[in-house]
């Protein structure tokens, strides 16, 4: 039940407390807010697609990366699960991918999923050799950081 306030009331919560929808076992919206996951596809597999899947490809779409194709220069800051799926997204768009990560311990997971390339950012010659070569960085790094040097 979605009240007119938009919060989702739970019906099986231990507490009855409303969550916005984190503990949800029905809700009803619009169907234009509703796709259908294929037969087939595991739940646990489709859910990460319509979430983490939807918030990097809007990006991607509204700065250029689908127009710009194999000439399109996409950063991909943070390889957490964000990043990884911007990675597989722009690859998808035909991007040329580098992602941009503390230390090397993610670089073959980073290439393994699509990227061309990688930048250590714990290396400042890596870092200085990227500068301005990229048409869009994107950030996936989920904790307070200084943004400007990967600008």
């Amino acid at each position: 039940l979605i009240t007119d306030t938009k919060k989702v009331t739970v019906k099986n919560h231990p507490k009855g407390e409303v969550t916005q929808g984190g503990y949800s076992t029905a809700v009803t919206v619009r169907e234009e807010f509703v796709v259908k996951v294929p037969e087939g596809i595991p739940l646990a597999k489709a859910g990460p697609l319509l979430c983490a899947g939807i918030t990097m490809y809007s990006p991607l779409l509204h700065f250029g990366a689908k127009k710009g194709g194999k000439d399109f220069k996409t950063a991909i800051v943070g390889f957490g699960g964000l990043g990884h799926m911007a990675v597989k997204i722009a690859r998808a768009m035909g991007n040329e991918v580098t992602v941009i990560s503390r230390g090397t311990k993610k670089q073959a997971a980073a290439q393994a999923a699509g990227a061309h390339a990688y930048v250590n950012s714990k290396e400042e010659k890596e870092m200085q050799a990227a500068a301005g070569k990229f048409d869009l960085v994107l950030n996936c790094i989920g904790v307070n950081h200084e943004i400007r040097p990967y600008l």
